[in-house]
């Protein structure tokens, strides 16, 4: 009996052993995971909040300011560096972030990665590693706020669980990939104010979970893909800046949740769609095309406007007395077109300037000059 306990006893302990050798182990990162950040980590130089100074000792996972692991697994899950934010580092010195180098391709060596944000630290340059569309787990892809150059990675497509793809305010070129679209669950996509080229993809309404679309300060040329008015769930579509030409699809205004929409400054000619103006759209900007022909008198008591902009372009007759009844009109600008005319009257009108009606062909009535 007693050598039986003792039996019990000794394989208790080795239960118990066992069981905190793979506690311990799912604790601490890996070692490739480890070395994969030191390596990253080497490529990149802040020097003034010390950053990356908890990035040491063997577990990557215990303090290593901005990594987080997967409590299951032991893999680094999470890189979020953000040089503009509430981190205590930060805040306490009062100042936002400022990193220089590049990303290292042994990024790429964290294969269970979900998120990777590097944003808003205005000196990191280079090319954004091609080997970032083989993290096949990665949910948020987020560097905007540097100064990376080259093209998008062709195969950027391969990331479909990607849900939020921000590549903004950075010097990248090139097209945007075709292969963009096989993202089907991308909530989320912000390229704007970069130098990308070329054409929208035709596809890009494939993209049917798209809430947010900010494709504006580029140099993109040719249409609005069609495909874009199947989009049911976008709300926000900004184009703004570009290079844009031919004409508006008329069922764009039929869109069920777009609210705000920006066009302003491209090439943007034919006529507005009357279904524009009596949408629900909130935000509306057309301003700085060669938009021609009479604005739509469609404007009714639904028509709730924070902003309307028709400024700069070519349009004429007279302004839709329609627009009297509209519910509310926070910002209006239709100056610098051949309108002509009475302006109506009514409480959308009581609060706008002069400014709002300037340099037309023949306009009158307040806050103009009397008719």
């Amino acid at each position: 009996m007693l050598f039986k306990m003792e039996r019990r006893v000794v394989y208790l302990e080795t239960m118990l052993l066992t069981f905190i050798a793979v506690i311990s182990a799912v604790s601490c990162c890996s070692p490739s995971d480890r070395a994969a950040l030191l390596a990253f980590k080497a490529g990149l130089n802040e020097p003034y909040l010390g950053i990356f100074d908890s990035w040491t000792g063997t577990d990557c996972c215990a303090n290593w300011h901005s990594v987080s692991c997967d409590p299951e697994t032991g893999r680094v899950a999470d890189i979020s560096l953000r040089g503009e934010s509430e981190d205590p580092i930060l805040t306490k010195s009062g100042r936002t972030g400022y990193m220089t180098g590049t990303i290292s391709p042994e990024i790429c060596k964290l294969d269970r990665l979900t998120n990777f944000i590097l944003a808003d630290w205005k000196g990191i340059s280079g090319e954004i590693p091609s080997c970032l569309t083989s993290l096949s787990s990665l949910h948020v892809l987020d560097l905007i706020g540097n100064r990376l150059t080259g093209k998008i990675p062709t195969d950027i497509g391969s990331l479909t669980r990607l849900t939020v793809l921000n590549l903004a305010d950075n010097a990248l070129t090139g097209k945007i990939p075709e292969s963009i679209v096989s993202i089907k669950g991308l909530k989320h996509i912000d390229l704007s104010n970069n130098q990308l080229t070329g054409e929208i993809p035709v596809q890009f309404g494939q993209l049917k979970m798209l809430s947010r679309a900010l494709l504006n300060r580029n140099r993109l040329t040719g249409p609005i893909p069609k495909s874009i008015t199947s989009m049911d769930r976008l709300a926000d579509l900004d184009l703004s800046m570009n290079q844009i030409s031919d004409w508006i699809p008329d069922q764009i205004g039929k869109m069920r949740v777009l609210s705000t929409l920006n066009l302003d400054s491209n090439l943007i000619t034919g006529k507005i769609p009357p279904t524009l103006l009596s949408s629900g759209m909130g935000i509306l900007n057309l301003s700085r095309n060669a938009l021609e022909g009479n604005i739509p008198n469609v404007f009714g008591p639904h028509s709730y406007f924070m902003a309307l902009d028709l400024s700069f372009n070519n349009l004429k007759g007279p302004i839709p007395g329609s627009l009297s009844s509209a519910k509310y009109i926070g910002h209006l600008d239709m100056s610098h077109n051949h309108l002509c005319g009475a302006i109506p009257v009514g409480s959308p009108f009581d609060h706008l300037e002069a400014s709002s009606f300037a340099n037309n062909d023949c306009l009158c009535g307040n806050p103009l000059r009397t008719c």
